[in-house]
């Protein structure tokens, strides 16, 4: 496919005009101001148009889109105790297809083209994640409260055989990982047990890392000061490239860990503010050169996909901790929401529009009102646009949605299913 004579989001995150961009297979092959002689098939008219690469949204925990307005304007343990996991109880395999499925869909709504979950019934996740052409790393979330051997406990056998089975599947669409869901829901056992295992097997690491103030100063309690950075770290979680979830109330040592380790930080900006967890000082990690990616943590926490409204949360959230406007530049937060979600991911050739990188595209439109006067276009990418201005989304160079049109999801079944298979939770609730 070629896009023609459009303005494009390049790899230094500025914007240029009237460029070329043609994509053969799952890759770009060509970006340039000139039209190539080579035919590319299909073309795409840039005009009023803007081509960037798809977000990558870092941690999210899809198949709870079934939740999504169930708990409100609850306190965070209120919310998972009344609400959630009781809720959780009740899921099956096909349940959390339809809610992972229903996630794609709004993913490629709002130009998300791969996502960082964190959950279980981590096979049928994958069944959805194949059949809707998307991209994700998968992992399976491990909590022990029993203090059972990690090896006897069903949860570790399940992510064994996700990522002896699954790992690269699709094309290297899904990729499986470890996942220690925190601190504070397993032991120290546990957790070095699963650090082991996970550096091992060459897999990569998920992990909820200090979301709430009662949870970072109760692990201090429990470990003779320790931070959950601290800790964890300490328990070799940070041995292999991992994402560190939220990590709202980080600080000192924890930020040189992070950056010695090359974690990632994916903050979740929207979902933070639901819950009244807090703000994560971005600005920091940025200047201390921690990788950053953005995550829309759960429906039922957030309640949308909107990838465009955590990129302008996270750039004002920056400047108000601060107390500076020029605390994170928009260029920082888009960077966060692309290359850096990718980085996170472990997706080297992905994230940028670029000559040998992975075709993750999407084009929004230019021509509506609130992308108009155009001072500076990149501007107005973080603090103008909405997820409704995005009409076209392709991964690995395939085009899954394009003006309300789904290639691979059938949306009507797939809402419907959603709401059936919600419904029957609800009546055994």
């Amino acid at each position: 496919m070629l896009f023609e004579n459009i303005m494009m989001l390049d790899e230094n995150m500025t914007v240029q005009d009237g460029m070329y961009v043609g994509t053969e297979a799952d890759r770009i092959t060509y970006v340039g101001p000139e039209k190539p002689d080579k035919d590319y098939g299909e073309t795409y008219n840039g005009k009023d148009r803007l081509l960037m690469p798809g977000f990558y949204n870092a941690h999210a925990h899809s198949p709870m889109a079934l939740m999504r307005g169930y708990g409100e304007n609850l306190k965070l343990q209120d919310w998972l105790n009344t609400r959630i996991f009781p809720f959780e109880a009740k899921l099956t395999g096909d349940a959390v297809y339809w809610g992972t499925m229903l996630c794609m869909a709004e993913s490629l709504r709002f130009g998300i083209v791969s996502t960082s979950d964190m959950y279980y019934f981590v096979e049928d996740m994958a069944r959805a994640v194949a059949d809707s052409g998307c991209k994700n790393n998968i992992s399976r979330s491990i909590t022990n409260f029993t203090g059972a051997r990690l090896s006897d406990m069903e949860s570790m056998k399940e992510l064994e055989e996700a990522v002896r089975s699954l790992n690269g599947a699709e094309n290297g669409r899904i990729i499986m990982e470890a996942s220690l869901h925190a601190e504070y829901t397993s032991d120290p056992a546990t957790a070095k047990d699963l650090a082991d295992w996970t550096k091992a097997n060459g897999a990569r690491m998920h992990v909820h890392v200090s979301e709430t103030k009662s949870e970072h100063e109760e692990c201090k309690e429990r470990h003779g000061g320790m931070t959950p950075v601290e800790y964890l770290d300490s328990c070799g979680i940070f041995d292999v490239p991992s994402i560190a979830a939220h990590c709202v109330w980080i600080e000192g040592n924890d930020y040189d860990i992070l950056k010695e380790k090359g974690v990632t930080v994916a903050t979740n900006p929207c979902s933070n503010l639901k819950l009244a967890s807090g703000i994560c000082d971005t600005p920091v990690i940025l200047k201390k050169g921690i990788n950053l990616a953005i995550g829309t943590d759960s429906v039922a926490s957030n309640n949308s996909l909107d990838f465009l409204e955590e990129i302008k949360t996270l750039a004002m959230l920056g400047k108000v901790k601060h107390g500076d406007p020029t605390a994170i530049t928009p260029a920082e937060a888009l960077y966060a929401a692309t290359r850096g979600g990718a980085i996170a991911q472990g997706r080297d050739d992905c994230g940028l529009i670029k000559e040998g990188c992975k075709a993750d595209l999407i084009v929004m439109r230019t021509d509506v009102p609130n992308m108009h006067p155009i001072h500076d276009m990149i501007n107005n990418i973080v603090y103008s646009a909405s997820g409704s201005d995005i009409v076209l989304t392709m991964v690995d160079g395939r085009m899954l949605y394009k003006d309300g049109v789904y290639a691979t999801i059938d949306i009507d079944k797939t809402v419907r299913m959603a709401e059936e298979h919600t419904g029957k939770i609800l009546a055994l609730l």
